[in-house]
Formats: structure tokens, C-alpha cells, sequence
């Protein structure tokens, strides 16, 4: 007396893409594009330059080298012991 269940196959409408069309030759698109390829070939530059002859740079290169060569690197200020003041 049991009844078999049988599964009906129930497809899906098409799939409808959201929001706004896109016009494939917009220069917006054209650029997105454009970086992508870059991105892939690995040609894309982002943020500012480093100048090579700046302070900073040789900062950081001497913080590297002395983390290279296991000194240790302290940050921040010195902790200072604090002593009791006497009235």
C-alpha cells in the first residue's frame, strides 16, 4: 500500500542577467578590458612610484639589511622603568 514517490525533473527559467546593460564598446569597458590584459601579463602599475634616491628608501634598505643579517629591529619608544617618587 505504500506509494512510490516519482520525482519530476523541474528546470530552471533562463537565467536573467541584473542590473544594466553593458555596451562592449564604451570607452569604460574598452579600459576595463585593457586592464585585464595587462593584469594578466603581469604589465599593470598601480599606486605612486618609488623614487630610488629618496630618504625613505634608504631607510628601508638599511632596515632590511640589518633584518637580513639578525639584528634586531625595536620599534616604537624605549619602555622606561617607572621608579617611585619620594614627597
Amino acid at each position: 500500500m505504500s506509494k512510490a514517490k516519482t520525482s519530476k525533473k523541474v528546470e530552471a527559467p533562463a537565467k536573467k542577467t541584473s542590473g544594466r546593460p553593458t555596451n562592449p564598446n564604451s570607452s569604460r569597458q574598452m579600459k576595463l578590458v585593457e586592464q585585464d590584459l595587462k593584469r594578466e601579463a603581469g604589465l599593470l602599475k598601480r599606486g605612486r612610484p618609488a623614487v630610488e634616491g629618496s630618504k625613505r628608501q634608504a631607510v628601508m634598505a638599511a632596515r632590511e639589511a640589518k633584518k637580513a643579517n639578525g639584528i634586531e629591529i625595536k620599534r616604537g619608544r624605549p619602555k622606561v622603568e617607572k621608579t617611585e617618587a619620594t614627597k
